[in-house]
């Protein structure tokens, strides 16, 4: 596996290492070259490795290197970091962070795909920025990077020239935002057909999670996450969820967002948006009463919610969800 040469066309770089996540790879290399069978060579990618050699990525599938830095043009127009889980180990390699530096510094279009983020906050070109990356991960970007304004919900993140992209197949999307960038929505359209992918996805990073968070090491915030969690539809304003942990609620707002990466009631929502989807999707009860359950003030609160989150109201997402079957 390796890059697609097109002489002549945009020059994409893909930064590849040991214990890379395959799909962090592939997903935007396969949208970049189905835009090249779409509308003919218009991207020339590249894959490069910080000691020039093959790769190993984390599903023990070999990528192929196509060119060293020296290669390269003097001016690439996009860069692509992918990630790997254990993204401490990435950011102690030297050789790829100083890889990732050079062709950052010098490319006109840099983004990362879910863990990638982490390399590229290494490497300072997040300063003061916002990025995202995989939700899981979100907070410890947030603790380890504090320059870094993470946006913990979002497939992908434009600030400037960067762009950043939540966990693995949110590469795809982002890509398909490139390219429709570059090349117009008629292409990126004609792309997400012949992928079978969604042009853009609904919803943002929390359908996909049960807890958007990992549970809080500090025993403050976890006090009050286990508050919220255990029964979603117990009325939890802020200043009541500060008062039952014995702190101000300027004090609860700043330690949860630096423990999670997101403020109380983000959070509350989350909670409740999950207890709502596994009603809707296992119970009977209607909507009214799902939302009483859950804890929202109305229907219609709950209805907002999922539309600004899912881009589906309470009942398409029942509908969509109680089968797997791809005609529910």
């Amino acid at each position: 596996m390796g890059g697609v040469a097109h002489p002549g066309g945009d020059v994409v770089v893909i930064v590849a290492f040991d214990q890379v996540q395959l799909l962090d790879v592939a997903g935007p290399l396969e949208v970049f070259t189905a835009a090249n069978r779409c509308a003919g060579p218009r991207y020339d990618v590249r894959v490069v490795s910080p000691d020039g050699h093959d790769t190993v990525t984390s599903c023990g599938l070999r990528i192929c290197v196509d060119a060293s830095l020296e290669e390269l043009p003097e001016r690439p127009h996009t860069l692509v970091v992918p990630g790997r889980r254990d993204w401490r180990r990435a950011t102690a390699d030297a050789g790829l962070v100083s890889l990732v530096a050079a062709l950052a510094a010098r490319t006109r279009r840099v983004t990362s795909v879910c863990a990638g983020a982490f390399v590229l906050a290494h490497t300072g070109a997040l300063d003061g920025r916002r990025a995202t990356t995989h939700w899981e991960l979100a907070s410890q970007l947030a603790s380890a990077y504090p320059g870094v304004r993470v946006e913990p919900d979002l497939l992908f993140v434009r600030d400037r020239h960067l762009v950043t992209s939540a966990g693995v197949t949110a590469g795809i999307d982002m890509a398909l935002a490139l390219v429709e960038e570059d090349h117009g929505a008629d292409v990126a359209r004609d792309v997400a057909r012949q992928l079978v992918v969604f042009m853009a996805r609904p919803g943002g990073q929390s359908q996909f999670s049960v807890r958007m968070t990992p549970p809080s090491r500090h025993p403050l915030v976890r006090r009050v996450m286990d508050v919220i969690t255990a029964d979603p539809s117990v009325p939890s304003g802020m200043d009541a969820l500060a008062a039952g942990a014995g702190i101000s609620t300027r004090h609860l707002n700043r330690l949860f967002r630096q423990e999670t990466g997101m403020t109380p009631g983000r959070y509350v929502d989350a909670v409740r948006l999950e207890a709502a989807k596994a009603l809707l999707s296992s119970g009977t009860a209607t909507v009214g009463e799902v939302a009483r359950q859950a804890g929202f003030g109305s229907p219609e609160a709950m209805r907002r919610l999922f539309q600004n989150t899912f881009g589906v109201s309470p009942t398409v997402y029942r509908a969509r969800f109680r089968s797997t079957s791809a005609s529910a």
